[in-house]
């Protein structure tokens, strides 16, 4: 199965973000290689978002002519996420579950704990 194939099966829940770690390089600017999982101990990681969630769920306005009786069709509205597919986030490791899916790392991070994105295209 294609990446974006089993990818699109995955479905986001709520105010998290699916995020793909970003590859950092084994070697610092002075030609210093660091050991495996260095990295991986810093409180604030980054990575790309790949999939997000609806956002925060909120309660609908109660209307009190409703019979008790009458099927409500349940209609749930979100406050959207800042977050979207492709931008570039800093967030906080120990807010994250990390999970490995088709042989990829990744992390299930809430809204909360990201602290920045970076996105190319500028919002007006």
């Amino acid at each position: 199965m294609e990446y974006a194939q089993w990818l699109d099966r995955l479905i986001v829940v709520g105010d998290r973000v699916l995020i793909q770690p970003k590859s950092e390089n084994a070697k610092t600017t002075s030609g210093l290689f660091l050991p495996p999982g260095y990295k991986e101990k810093e409180e604030v990681q980054s990575g790309y978002v790949v999939k997000t969630g609806p956002g925060y769920p909120i309660p609908l306005p109660s209307d009190g002519a409703d019979e008790p009786w009458k099927h409500k069709e349940e209609q749930i509205n979100y406050i959207p996420l800042q977050a979207r597919p492709g931008d570039l986030a800093i967030f906080l490791k120990k807010g994250a579950v990390e999970i490995h899916y088709h042989e990829q790392k990744y992390y299930i991070v809430p809204q909360h704990s990201i602290l920045l994105l970076e996105r190319d295209e500028l919002e007006p």
